[in-house]
């Protein structure tokens, strides 16, 4: 197995203990993918080991099947007589440039609208391919980005490391952390079985990254609640995302739904927030801001290109960093393909969103030590860079095909219809992850705990 371990346990400060892993197999990639859906979920599951230590002073022994690991970084759900919507948007994708190649990012309505106000207006795929074949990729990217769009040039890792971004966000820690000096006394109020219970998350986040942290937080108890604007909507990852969770819809550009909000945040021990970098201190809420809404508050937040450089601001999702990053790239070489191989499933994302959730656990367990809030910050780009620097994966086994005995025996009944969840990935000895809520649709509940 590629370490990609340790790095993870420095930058969370756990202790260096190693992981057992069962089955055998990874997915086919240039990177070791499998090994890094193993060491982020394990990482968040060692994070909760250590608060119950904490708290109990009994280490609880961890371990993550790899197969199920590998699949969760995919989808947990299967449905039973009824399908998940798509995905994507039928013109996102890869096209060939003058010069190279570029990926349109155009799943939420208004990122298709930036990408046809530069290219024009297209019925499909084909259409978009001819119109993207006068472009330059360096000057298209620009062009999208300018009219408010999502697109990646695709580059080289040697290019993205001496480009001005590349050499910002290279130079970035994994996980940003912070604590705070205002204090709170809330004491653990869990059990070894539900060790987040009475746990208060608000989750501002959407695709894929923080729905992965607090979908985590809620399979060990923890209220999450979700905040979306009330023009949001995610279609293809709802049913996977919305696991264990209520789901609310605020309006944050209001003087009421900020009202609410301020109201929600008072009472919350966790926030997660992907905007980007400077959103939420544009809207009046600074971390200091937070701080003093919520003396104590957790703040998790993930960015798409990092915290510093020229790009910090740029809006961004795994496919795309994939491609700046080099390693849409290095899978073209790996697999001798004529155009971009990415990751095998969006690995940045479900990586950051474990690495966002052990983040939170180590704040809950300072929080809990010394009263004290704590903020962490991490990027898909970053997360990028941890496993790039792992090297390209030796071949191995694939993985042993998906089974009924993989899928948890309860029906969870979505709002879309029953359906089974595969069994966690991680086993935490003597704490079951277990969702008490079934997915719902976005803004199915009232803004309230």
């Amino acid at each position: 197995m590629t370490d990609l371990l340790t790095p993870i346990q420095a930058a969370l400060d756990l202790p260096q203990t190693p992981l057992p892993l069962t089955a055998a197999g990874a997915l086919p990639s240039a990177f070791a993918v499998t090994d890094l859906a193993c060491a982020s979920i394990g990482a968040a599951g060692q994070a909760v080991a250590e608060l119950i230590r904490q708290q109990t002073e009994r280490l609880p022994a961890v371990s993550v099947d790899r197969r199920l690991a590998s699949w969760w970084f995919s989808s947990s759900i299967r449905p039973l007589g009824w399908q998940v919507p798509p995905l994507w948007d039928p013109v996102a994708g890869d096209y060939a440039s003058a010069d190279g190649w570029i990926r349109l990012h155009t799943n939420a309505p208004h990122h298709r609208a930036a990408a046809e106000q530069v290219l024009g207006k297209v019925r499909d795929r084909t259409e978009m391919a001819n119109k993207v074949t006068a472009w330059k990729a360096a000057d298209l990217e620009q062009a999208v980005v300018e009219a408010g769009g999502c697109a990646a040039q695709m580059r080289a890792w040697p290019a993205w490391q001496q480009h001005p971004q590349g050499l910002a966000v290279n130079a970035e820690a994994l996980v940003q952390r912070q604590t705070f000096t205002t204090t709170v006394n809330k004491p653990w109020t869990g059990s070894v079985a539900r060790p987040l219970a009475g746990l208060r998350v608000l989750d501002l986040t959407r695709v894929l990254a923080g729905p992965v942290a607090s979908r985590f937080l809620a399979g060990l108890g923890a209220d999450v609640l979700r905040i979306d604007s009330p023009t949001w909507d995610e279609p293809g990852v709802v049913p996977e995302m919305t696991l264990g969770k209520r789901c609310a819809r605020l309006d944050l550009k209001t003087r009421e739904g900020r009202q609410r909000f301020e109201a929600l945040l008072k009472d919350a021990d966790l926030l997660f927030h992907g905007y980007r970098a400077d959103a939420l201190e544009h809207l009046g809420y600074n971390a200091e801001g937070l701080q003093r809404i919520a003396p104590g508050l957790i703040d998790v937040s993930l960015n798409a290109y990092g915290w510093s450089g020229p790009w910090r601001n740029r809006r961004g999702f795994d496919s795309l960093v994939q491609m700046s990053s080099g390693i849409a790239e290095a899978g073209m070489a790996w697999q001798q393909a004529d155009k971009p191989v990415p990751l095998p499933l969006q690995a940045l994302d479900h990586a950051t969103g474990y690495l966002m959730a052990a983040s939170a656990l180590q704040a809950l367990s300072e929080r809990l030590k010394s009263g004290r809030g704590g903020s962490a910050r991490l990027s898909l780009a970053r997360t990028a860079k941890l496993l790039v620097d792992a090297g390209q994966a030796p071949q191995q086994p694939a993985l042993r095909p998906e089974e009924p005995d993989d899928q948890g025996l309860l029906v969870e009944q979505t709002a879309w219809g029953p359906a089974h969840r595969l069994l966690p990935p991680v086993s935490i000895n003597g704490t079951p992850l277990q969702w008490d809520l079934p997915a719902g649709e976005l803004g199915s509940h009232r803004p309230q705990w």
